[in-house]
């Protein structure tokens, strides 16, 4: 029988990324589910309360997910219950089940990473359970799985620096962001306007004043037309209701779309704490940003012409003895020369 993937997926961009990873694997028996957790209190939460409905173990992130790979007609195993498995994709190292700890494993980064915060400092120091930061600031740092995939020489350096060892680190840009120029080839019917690209910090338990934020984007536009597009996991009425007392009349909404056209297009972006803003840097945008632009700028993933997801496969066929060591290392080095 062919050997066993088991993909793990949580956002709909996450979910998007282990199936073009999978694509590129055909050759293997390939199998999703959702981040879970053998947790019995954590698992109790989930089937009866809303208390975690804003992170991707449940809600609409799993609802969505699901809906997605059924969509695909993609073989689904929630909780790795129905196989055993030769090898694990994952696509965040913040909670890993113990069991799934005796299988390979491999790790690719989804976008960017939180803040840094004091609550990440003393999750490190105290040696807590990461997901325990409340947030994706110790993403691709647990050290646990057996290799990870960075999407740039930055992020390798971030990952080195809060835990990960550099010999289990391989740059391979991140799938879905690293072919942006394909995407100045669109049909959104707007252009030239101010783009907001907003962030679902609320909804996961995390601070911010809104009514500033969109006061500030106003005054960057100076005039100029801005177009909102939320965070799918957003409170959409809510949001809306905010951007529609403090923001000009005639300001476009859009609760889903293309996002990337949407930037492609516009004039200038306006972010928070979102992976959408190396979209708008590697367009040449002028963009804003809670992070320092020259951070965002050295930790840009590699624009590879869309050979991310191939990478990624490869290294898994590697994990799995498909190649002999010293053909795969000179195939990744001939992928490395090209991005």
């Amino acid at each position: 029988m062919n050997k066993k993937i088991l993909f793990i997926t949580g956002s709909m961009n996450q979910t998007m990324q282990m199936h073009l990873i999978s694509q590129q694997l055909s050759e293997f028996d390939c199998w999703f589910s959702q981040l879970f957790t053998d947790s019995p209190l954590i698992n109790k939460l989930i089937k009866h309360t809303s208390l975690l409905d804003g992170t991707i173990l449940a809600g609409q992130f799993k609802i969505n997910s699901e809906k997605y790979l059924q969509a695909n007609g993609l073989q689904i195993d929630y909780r790795a219950q129905k196989n055993q498995y030769d090898l694990v994709v994952y696509c965040s190292d913040l909670h890993i089940p113990k069991r799934m700890q005796n299988v390979k494993t491999v790790w690719v980064q989804e976008g960017m990473t939180d803040k840094y915060t004091l609550l990440s400092r003393i999750v490190k120091a105290l040696d807590l359970p990461p997901i325990l930061s409340g947030g994706t600031s110790l993403n691709g740092s647990s050290n646990i799985c057996d290799v990870y995939c960075a999407g740039s020489e930055g992020y390798k350096n971030q990952f080195i620096k809060l835990g990960t060892a550099a010999a289990k680190i391989k740059i391979t840009g991140i799938p879905n962001y690293d072919n942006i120029k394909q995407f100045l080839s669109n049909d959104f019917p707007y252009k030239d306007y101010v783009m907001v690209a907003t962030t679902d910090m609320r909804e996961t338990f995390r601070y911010e004043n809104r009514h500033a934020f969109i006061k500030q984007a106003v005054k960057i536009a100076d005039g100029r037309k801005l177009l909102f597009k939320l965070h799918p996991n957003e409170n959409f009425e809510r949001a809306e209701a905010e951007i529609q007392k403090y923001a000009p009349v005639g300001t476009l909404i859009y609760r889903s779309g293309n996002t990337n056209h949407m930037i492609a297009n516009c004039s200038e972006l306006i972010t928070q704490y979102s992976t959408v803003v190396y979209v708008g840097l590697a367009l040449g945008k002028k963009v804003h940003s809670y992070f320092n632009i020259n951070d965002l700028k050295r930790l840009a993933p590699l624009q590879n012409n869309g050979t991310s997801a191939r990478k990624i496969a490869n290294i898994c066929r590697d994990m799995m003895g498909v190649y002999a060591r010293e053909e795969y290392m000179h195939n990744y080095m001939e992928l490395e020369k090209r991005a």
